[in-house]
C-alpha cells in the first residue's frame, strides 16, 4: 500500500520560508515522478512542482525563483523549500507520486496559509 504523508505546513507571514516533506512508503521511489500541488478555497488542483526520476524539474511560473523541488531517495522523501512566501500561495499542499506504471497517489494535504 503506497502511502504520502505530508509534513511542514502552517502559518507564515509574508516573505517568510517554509520547507514541506513528504515521506514515501510502499513505491518504487527512486524511479517515480514526484511532486507538489495545490489548492485554494474555491479555486482547482494546481501543480506546483514535479521532479523526475532523473532529477529534471519544472515548476508553476507563479513560484519559479522561490520554490525549490528535491528529493532524497535515500530516505524517500521530498522536499519542497519555500521561500518569500506570498498571500496568494495560501492553499492546501499535496504531495503527488505516479509510479513506472503511472499510476497516481496522492497524500493527505498540509495546510500552508501566509498572512499579510
Amino acid at each position: 500500500q503506497v502511502q504520502l504523508v505530508e509534513s511542514g505546513g502552517g502559518l507564515v507571514q509574508a516573505g517568510g520560508s517554509l520547507r514541506l516533506s513528504c515521506a514515501a512508503s510502499g513505491i518504487i521511489f527512486s524511479i517515480a515522478t514526484v511532486g507538489w500541488y495545490r489548492q485554494a478555497p474555491g479555486k482547482q488542483r494546481e501543480l506546483v512542482a514535479a521532479i523526475t526520476s532523473g532529477g529534471s524539474t519544472n515548476y508553476a511560473d507563479s513560484v519559479k525563483g522561490r520554490f525549490t523541488n528535491s528529493r532524497d531517495n535515500a530516505k524517500n522523501t521530498l522536499y519542497l523549500q519555500m521561500n518569500s512566501l506570498k498571500p496568494e500561495d495560501t492553499a492546501v499542499y499535496y504531495c503527488h507520486a505516479e509510479d513506472f506504471a503511472r499510476y497516481e497517489y496522492w497524500g493527505q494535504g498540509t495546510q500552508v496559509t501566509v498572512s499579510s
